[in-house]
């Protein structure tokens, strides 16, 4: 299932067809997610944090946000593009946590070329150091290395606008990246429109296919992104724990402002609706062939 999975995400980027992926915490949220049509999951390291009431800014260990992928993994049919960061380390920490993370299901890292710790990049006055390109292009080539499988999809993360460097020193880190083996480049911006990631995307050579992540500039359309023909893959990055905070949010509020959920409960997914999703009627079927 894992190579049909990887597959899949392949022959996407191979015929520049873009692929959708909606961010996810946990399997529940991966699991409505592809109920809703989205091609694949993004495996958020910022959700997971933000799930834990901690920022994203390496301080969660491997091991749980691996074991959340596998989890995740497990529940969806559709490919998972893990999020590791800046893979836990120098090159020898990510030629370990490569194999990992391909076992666990995962079809797709993606990487980015920060130091470590990192801080988030949409982050107002956040830190934004990012390592020599050599480095990185190192981190590379030793995740390409580690993969068994080569349908397994290594994403190189740019972060040179994020930091204010300019298009110039993107476009340089985005070719050597693409030079030390990365299939495809995730160019990430912090501005309010899209004017520099079509910039960007104008002015790349189209060697290996690009990601967006839109979240700062949510006006641009899946439509125009497919416009350029240059972009694989959309992933929009946070808005699984965005809409879980929001709905929370207000919900609680209604009952601590109603005195107990008799307004509320009939506006909420139904315990069955929940039960559904939890499994329950593989359970049943399980019970009626085995339990004797």
């Amino acid at each position: 299932m894992n190579q049909t999975k990887n597959t899949l995400l392949r022959d996407y980027l191979s015929q520049r067809r873009l692929f959708t992926a909606m961010a996810a915490h946990n399997p529940l949220a991966a699991k409505l997610a592809e109920e809703a049509g989205f091609n694949g999951i993004w495996g958020s390291g910022f959700e997971l944090s933000a799930s834990y009431a901690v920022p994203d800014a390496s301080i969660l260990p491997m091991g749980i946000h691996l074991a959340m992928m596998r989890s995740i993994a497990t529940t969806v049919q559709i490919p998972l593009i893990a999020d590791i960061d800046t893979g836990f380390g120098n090159a020898v920490n990510v030629s370990y946590a490569i194999p990992q993370y391909e076992a666990a299901g995962v079809s797709a890292v993606v990487m980015e070329d920060k130091t470590f710790p990192k801080d988030t990049s949409l982050r107002v006055a956040g830190r934004q150091e990012l390592l020599r390109t050599e480095e990185f292009q190192g981190k590379l080539e030793a995740a390409v290395s580690a993969r068994r499988e080569n349908s397994f999809v290594v994403i190189a993360r740019v972060e040179a606008l994020i930091a204010g460097l300019g298009i110039a020193e993107a476009l340089h880190r985005a070719e050597a990246y693409a030079e030390a083996g990365a299939d495809a480049i995730l160019i990430h911006s912090k501005q309010k429109t899209p004017d520099e990631i079509m910039s960007f995307i104008q002015a790349w050579s189209g060697r290996k296919p690009l990601v967006l992540v839109p979240t700062a500039y949510p006006q641009l359309t899946e439509a125009a992104i497919a416009e350029t023909g240059k972009v694989g893959i959309v992933i929009y990055g946070n808005h699984a724990i965005r809409a879980a905070v929001g709905a929370m949010r207000q919900v609680f509020t209604r009952i601590r402002q109603d005195g107990g959920i008799h307004n509320v409960d009939a506006q909420l997914p139904s315990v069955q609706e929940i039960i559904t999703l939890q499994g329950d009627a593989q359970m049943r079927e399980i019970e009626k062939k085995y339990l004797r």
